[in-house]
């Protein structure tokens, strides 16, 4: 093997390496169980009892673990609502990183995906609770409405470092489509009890609508080089 031909492989071993995410430690998986669990036993007191009647310290003897633990995942009794939402959000931002030879497009289409899988199974049995929670709740539906903008805001930026070529207002009205059409479908499902099958159908035509929305940005559609 000539060293033209050895370098060319150890650069393409060194970028499928650093397209592959890091494994979480041991200390980061326990703290996600936690999470989870609290966000879970949380859930599920709303819809046994109510949230006005369920307390923190409530949902801490549910999961398991002191008071105390519960303000080292969550500010407040709302925010834990929120808890799958803002897992969610991080890990599009986290996935939605440029793989060399990918369009941003691929990159998008990818990284939505790969989240979806996950909220088909997520909260299944707490899914509508949560949604009729927001739904119902102005202080909770005014913060959901900042989650978003945020997402948005934040997806701009990385569509922004995906293709530095992309005009203010593509990079704004990709961010909105991408964000604001999942988070409907995402709800619409879980208000109205989809089972993981139907919902992974549904899904799957959200994502053929957004992205058939994008493909009109022609700067998500040029390769990497």
């Amino acid at each position: 093997m000539d060293e033209q031909t050895a370098g060319a492989r150890g650069e393409a071993a060194d970028a499928e390496r650093d397209a592959e995410p890091a494994r979480p430690s041991l200390r980061e998986r326990k703290k996600l169980r936690t999470r989870q669990a609290i966000a879970t036993a949380a859930l599920r007191l709303f819809a046994e009892r109510g949230y006005e009647e369920t307390t923190i310290a409530d949902i801490a003897a549910a999961a398991d673990v002191a008071p105390r633990t519960f303000f080292s995942y969550f500010p407040s009794k709302e925010d834990v609502v929120f808890a799958e939402i803002d897992d969610r959000l991080a890990e599009v931002a986290e996935r939605l990183r440029r793989t060399p030879g990918e369009t941003p497009m691929e990159t998008i289409r990818r990284s939505i995906v790969d989240v979806l899988n996950a909220v088909v199974t997520e909260h299944a049995d707490y899914g509508a609770v949560q949604v009729a929670l927001v739904l119902e709740r102005p202080a909770l539906r005014a913060r959901a409405l900042q989650r978003m903008t945020d997402a948005q805001e934040a997806i701009e930026a990385l569509l922004r470092d995906l293709c530095p070529g992309i005009s203010e207002i593509d990079a704004v009205a990709a961010s909105g489509v991408a964000i604001g059409g999942m988070q409907a479908v995402v709800a619409h499902c879980r208000r109205e009890g989809y089972d993981p099958l139907s919902m992974r159908t549904a899904l799957d035509r959200a994502v053929d609508i957004v992205e058939h929305g994008l493909v009109s940005v022609e700067a998500l559609s040029s390769p990497s080089p």
